[in-house]
């Protein structure tokens, strides 16, 4: 068996029998594991497997204080703000939990062109993003990859009152190593596909066509990309498909394999539950629905299990529940989203609603623009955060690991936090908004060490006397 095409190292037989071996919760055997969880040094998936199976109110709230902690520890009261671009919903696949499947009618479809995506990346940058997830259905017009790479050129090159987006990392379909290495060529940031499921048998009953139906050749994607150079991946399920704890430990063990193969995990993961698509029923009845209590126990679990890598939580989910999975895990946000090709501008950045549902991939549930959730996150003490030093100083990979394990690296993002965040209460805020900023920046200050807080300082201050994109 090759790892580079197959999933050799997804083994359902060992996931069960974890999970059967952990179906009733053990008092003791949690406060062990959370005792073990709390020195920062992750669980493996028998001791997520324990967590996972508490029901009780009180051993969870203690699960849940336990991953407010470890998240406090480690990063503070940073989150990271991005916006998705969708630039087509052309896709030659037929996964029946999506708008954007091949055979459905149902869905307005459309492939921008470089005009468009260069107008939507321009709205965007007056809103004041930075960091854009670049996503389309899997299947890409012309020549293919080609039209990625030039999407991927194009919203480097837009420019907006002197402002650009300065990192852009992309969902694509898996791709060859030799594509992998194009793709890394453009400077990307993280390259992020989503498994689904981890389930053999449920992912050949949900997708019934196209090159998605090869399990092993999507769950052997993050290999190819490690070896093209790409140290910088993020992973991905769509809760909702089949047991939530069977996808969560799979995941924990597709962590794992890379981690021993390659010496890093994953950088980010995604936890979309499955949300309404219009023409499609499974999206509308989830076969197997994942109730909001249980969904912030896995996110508090996963927490635990991987502390330094990012957390992410879309606008699928509402304002009230995404405010409570910060708490406890969550490190990345989208904000002001839209899922459909052309949404900016056909909406023009300001519906409250779901408009655009005949051509977007799913139902949004938190539709606050960008001002709305930052002054919320500013109000609430938390320092939103357009942040990409990391990628731009090669700070990847096992790079970052290696200042992230030892606490290191939040002397560096904390400063580029509060850097980037003074840009946007500058150059893009109501003035209401910009005193909850000034006001959650001062109280940040306060917290700091001296040496950091120096380094925050001279930051903030060169962002105040007219410099902008400053980052150590």
């Amino acid at each position: 068996m090759n790892a580079d095409t197959e999933a050799v190292w997804l083994d359902e037989g060992h996931i069960t029998a974890s999970l059967e071996a952990h179906k009733v919760e053990v008092p003791a055997l949690v406060a062990e594991t959370l005792a073990k969880a709390e020195e920062l040094h992750g669980l493996n998936a028998d001791d997520a497997a324990a967590l996972l199976a508490v029901k009780d109110p009180e051993l969870r709230d203690r699960i849940f204080h336990a991953a407010a902690r470890v998240k406090e520890r480690i990063y503070g009261r940073r989150v990271v703000l991005f916006a998705p671009l969708y630039f087509s919903s052309l896709c030659g696949n037929e996964c029946l939990y999506c708008a954007f499947r091949s055979r459905n009618t149902e869905v307005r479809r459309r492939a921008l062109s470089m005009q468009e995506i260069d107008a939507e990346t321009r709205i965007l940058l007056r809103q004041g993003h930075k960091r854009l997830l670049l996503v389309a259905g899997e299947a890409y017009p012309g020549s293919g990859i080609d039209y990625v790479l030039d999407t991927i050129d194009t919203v480097y090159a837009a420019r907006e009152d002197g402002a650009s987006i300065r990192r852009v990392n992309v969902n694509l379909a898996p791709l060859s190593v030799e594509d992998f290495r194009r793709l890394g060529e453009r400077h990307i940031g993280t390259f992020q596909l989503f498994q689904e499921t981890y389930h053999r048998p449920t992912y050949a009953r949900v997708h019934l066509a196209g090159p998605k139906r090869n399990f092993d050749w999507r769950a052997s994607c993050f290999d190819r990309a490690m070896l093209a150079g790409i140290d910088d991946v993020g992973m991905g399920l769509l809760y909702g498909l089949y047991d939530w704890r069977f996808e969560t430990l799979a995941l924990l063990s597709h962590i794992g394999h890379l981690e021993e193969r390659f010496g890093v995990g994953c950088h980010t993961i995604s936890v979309p539950r499955m949300e309404p698509a219009a023409g499609s029923e499974m999206a509308m009845c989830p076969p197997h629905p994942l109730g909001d209590d249980d969904f912030l126990l896995l996110i508090a679990v996963l927490r635990l299990a991987v502390p330094y890598t990012g957390i992410i939580l879309s606008t699928r989910e509402n304002a009230t529940l995404r405010q409570q999975a910060l708490e406890l895990g969550v490190s990345q946000i989208s904000a002001g989203s839209r899922t459909s090709p052309g949404g900016y501008a056909e909406t023009a950045g300001e519906d409250t609603d779901n408009t655009d549902f005949d051509a977007a991939q799913f139902r949004r549930g938190d539709c606050r623009n960008l001002e709305e959730v930052i002054a919320d996150l500013a109000e609430r003490g938390y320092i939103p955060s357009f942040c990409t030093g990391c990628y731009r100083k090669g700070r990847t990979g096992k790079d970052f690991m290696d200042l992230a394990r030892p606490g290191l690296i939040s002397r560096k993002c904390t400063p580029n936090a509060l850097s980037t965040f003074e840009e946007y209460l500058l150059d893009y805020a109501s003035p209401a908004t910009r005193a909850l900023g000034e006001n959650a920046i001062a109280r940040c200050l306060e917290d700091m060490d001296d040496k950091v807080r120096k380094t925050s300082e001279r930051l903030l201050h060169d962002v105040r006397a007219g410099q902008r994109d400053v980052y150590c």
